[in-house]
């Protein structure tokens, strides 16, 4: 693990996640920290709120985000696979050639826009296999590691886990725990998907339960870690709660809100 140095004042860290393409806020989300956690999820496919960002209206529309979104909203997956799939029969041109494409232009932003020192890992939208191209000499990329930061030690876990959604970074349950228990005994257990607890996995604007950890949840109890940080629920529940002696935060929808959540010692 390479440490990070502090200065007197003690250590700053700035932490976001689930970016969505906000390179504008992401270039200042560092400022005055020591260092940048960022839990992943860069790529903007779609956005919820607003259905004119992102790769799929930009190919298709906005007439037809808002078809998929209703759908997805409506946990009618199949029909939206299916109207993803006549759309894409008509585009012409091999659908991972572009979707790679799109997303290495929305990577040279974001991680153009990375401040020194930045420790990251993968959300379920990411392609990890593209990250090494992007990922500058300040950037630290960790799965399933640990790094001390300022003399605590963080453990990082990558992706998600399988869904309906079949987005490009969800592994096996397995896969995930394995990870999990790779990292071990942390002060901070940072993560892109929450723990499995209901008020923690639902997102009040979806209307759906994402998936959670319970991996994840049993590390917490037992390792006992000061914090578990994580994002991929954008609008939650709730936000924060402890679980015995761990203060488990939902550290933001990068995207929305433009803001760092600040982790102080």
């Amino acid at each position: 693990m390479a440490p990070t140095p502090a200065g007197d004042r003690g250590t700053r860290i700035h932490v976001v996640s689930d970016v969505h393409g906000n390179a504008r806020d992401l270039a200042r989300a560092g400022d005055g920290a020591d260092a940048l956690v960022c839990l992943g999820d860069l790529v903007l496919f779609l956005d919820y709120a607003d259905h004119s960002r992102g790769i799929f209206p930009d190919l298709f529309g906005v007439e037809n985000a808002d078809r998929l979104v209703a759908l997805r909203t409506a946990r009618r997956f199949e029909e939206a696979r299916a109207l993803g799939a006549r759309l894409w029969a008509g585009v012409g041109e091999d659908r991972a050639a572009v979707i790679e494409r799109a997303v290495r232009k929305q990577y040279a932003e974001m991680f153009a826009a990375f401040p020194t020192p930045t420790y990251a890992t993968y959300g379920n939208v990411d392609i990890p296999t593209l990250w090494p191209e992007y990922a500058g000499p300040g950037t630290t990329v960790l799965d399933g590691e640990r790094v001390e930061i300022g003399g605590r030690v963080f453990g990082f876990v990558g992706g998600g886990l399988r869904t309906p959604m079949r987005t490009p970074y969800e592994i096996s349950d397995e896969e995930y725990a394995a990870k999990i228990e790779a990292v071990g005994e942390v002060d901070v257990l940072c993560t892109h998907i929450p723990p499995e607890v209901p008020e923690l996995v639902y997102d009040t604007v979806a209307r759906r339960f994402e998936r959670g950890s319970r991996a994840l949840l049993d590390a917490i109890r037992r390792t006992r870690p000061r914090y578990s940080l994580f994002g991929h629920v954008h609008q939650p529940l709730v936000d924060r709660m402890r679980i015995g002696a761990t203060e488990c935060v939902n550290v933001g929808h990068f995207a929305g809100s433009g803001r760092p959540w600040v982790l102080q010692w």
